[in-house]
């Protein structure tokens, strides 16, 4: 009798720490970018067509890939089952809802960089990665039953923001540290002293019905196929808070005919962005509410294709303003923009290739004509594609290169109009940011990016080589032209060659000591030209480097 009830103990400890054969990963983590690139021959299936969150990111391997991917010895993550409920009968109210109660632990992890003479870094949420040291520690857990779901992962970081030359700022209303052209929240120092920063992350509760979801809480969004800078939405910057609902990806069956035409995805939301200490000084302005909503559809009968449309507008807070949440007739008041997109995976060849394109308010005389006469106006867009290679299957060892060419330079056409760059906007003069960054391409808008990776993957970890080049905002000189001639050669002797560059060259590494701890590092070297867009081609030398640590329970 005394060993039966052993027995019985050791089977409810057993379910109490059973992981479940599923990943819920955070955005541009390791181990996301890791099922990520499993995907990419079949052997995971995609959580999101469009709409990114920590809370959408659910990895499925296939029954195939379970046993034989190659970081299967490591602890990707695990979710165990403290409460495994029996089998659901004929409850109706419960259909559709998993009763069993899970947890996940995130972490504990710790990022650290080190810039030795400029800001470097990017998708980090509200880290700031000065000149000097920065750090970073998140961690968090999650639980999930009956169709409820609470996530607590914060994040607490710290930078030394040691000072370095900002570029002169021409308009005195972005503050000493701000913006140095255009009105826009995003200063070139965070003040001129170390600071910490304390952010909610990844923190949100939740329920859902089947494939119906409703949120509330900080999440950050990645939104549209991008692989480094994404168009519309990304984690660059601090996390707001918000409020989302919406569907999950969703198949679409004819009922009776019992036809497939695909899967779905919808989601629309509203939230609370805020300015940085660094911008001005009237604090009747310090919010702005953001609307969000995007759309995606995966045809049946075109495999691996999925199309997609995303929709942002900014306007001041106001409660009135929630009136935006849809799309309306462009005026004063706001600041839309809209992306669509398509994303074209071949897992025959391990192949994806993707392009967004994007718009800001509305082309003139609208549509079709406006569209028909000139459709660049304002128009910004990121091309890329991923590939898989089989470098030595035997010892699992195979390889992934990401190619991305990012554009947001202004449509030649403001050249008869006036100075324009995507993220500024004249009455939401914060412009498109949150808490002082980006909340899309972490390069920034008004400039380019061309970016290029190879990865290795083995079982022990990953090894990756980069290489970029950038300009951060060309509009800045573009600017200079405008009610301008170039006869004389006066802009051609001070302009022609001040163009603002980054290039980029390093390696870095992920490596799991044991199942459960994996180190991480990199090295970058970063030279800026012309870093205060003089014309003196003068050079910055800025190595980069990185190391961090996380342990997975």
């Amino acid at each position: 009798m005394k060993h039966h009830a052993v027995q019985k103990l050791a089977a409810a400890l057993a379910v109490c720490v059973f992981g479940s054969a599923y990943a819920q990963e955070a955005l541009k983590s390791a181990e996301e970018e890791y099922y990520d690139f499993l995907s990419l021959n079949g052997d995971a299936s995609r959580p999101a067509l469009n709409y990114r969150t920590l809370s959408d990111s659910v990895w499925r391997l296939t029954d195939d890939a379970e046993d034989t991917h190659v970081w299967r010895a490591n602890n990707l993550g695990t979710t165990y089952t403290l409460w495994a409920a029996p089998e659901q009968g004929g409850n109706w109210f419960l259909r559709g809802i998993d009763e069993h109660i899970t947890m996940k632990i995130y972490g504990p992890e710790w990022f650290n960089s080190f810039n030795t003479a400029a800001p470097y870094g990017q998708n980090d949420g509200a880290l700031w990665q000065g000149r000097g040291y920065n750090t970073s520690l998140t961690a968090g857990i999650r639980f999930e039953g009956y169709g409820f779901e609470a996530t607590i992962k914060p994040q607490l970081s710290y930078s030394q923001n040691m000072g370095f030359t900002l570029v002169p700022i021409e308009n005195t209303a972005n503050g000493s540290y701000g913006y140095f052209w255009g009105s826009v929240d995003a200063p070139q120092r965070f003040g001129n002293k170390p600071f910490f920063t304390f952010d909610w992350g990844d923190t949100e509760i939740r329920w859902s019905l089947y494939t119906f979801t409703i949120g509330f809480g900080t999440q950050s969004v990645w939104l549209g196929p991008s692989y480094l800078n994404a168009v519309m939405h990304s984690n660059n910057a601090a996390s707001y808070p918000k409020l989302d609902i919406g569907l999950r990806r969703q198949p679409i069956v004819i009922p009776k005919l019992n036809w497939y035409l695909g899967d779905i995805e919808f989601r629309i939301w509203t939230g609370y962005l805020s300015e940085s200490d660094y911008f001005d000084t009237d604090s009747s302005n310090d919010h702005n509410m953001i609307h969000g909503l995007s759309f995606a559809y995966a045809p049946s009968f075109i495999p691996g294709l999925t199309i997609g449309a995303n929709r942002i507008c900014l306007v001041k807070w106001d409660w009135k303003n929630l009136k935006y949440i849809v799309p309306r007739q462009a005026n004063t008041q706001e600041d839309q923009k809209m992306s669509i997109y398509a994303d074209w995976v071949f897992p025959q060849v391990g192949l994806e290739i993707y392009g967004e394109l994007g718009i800001d308010d509305f082309v003139p005389n609208g549509f079709p004509i406006g569209y028909i006469r000139y459709p660049f106006h304002t128009m910004t867009y990121t091309v890329g594609l991923k590939k898989t290679f089989n470098i030595a299957p035997e010892k699992d060892v195979y390889g992934v290169l990401h190619f991305e060419w990012f554009n947001s330079e202004m449509s030649q056409d403001f050249q008869l109009q006036w100075s324009y760059n995507w993220g500024f906007h004249h009455n939401v003069t914060q412009g498109y940011t949150n808490r002082g960054q980006w909340l899309g391409a972490g390069n920034g808008y008004g400039g380019n990016c061309q970016y290029i990776d190879f990865t290795i993957y083995y079982p022990k970890g990953s090894t990756t080589v980069l290489l970029s080049r950038s300009n951060p905002d060309n509009n800045y000189i573009y600017s200079k032209a405008i009610y301008a001639s170039a006869a004389g050669g006066s802009l051609e002797d001070k302009y022609f060659t001040s163009w603002k560059a980054n290039f980029n060259i390093g390696v870095s590494t992920v490596f799991y000591a044991t199942p459960l701890l994996r180190i991480n590092g990199y090295f970058i070297y970063n030279l800026i030209i012309n870093p205060q867009y003089q014309n003196t081609s003068e050079l910055l030398h800025n190595p980069v480097i990185g190391l961090g640590i996380k342990y997975a329970l």
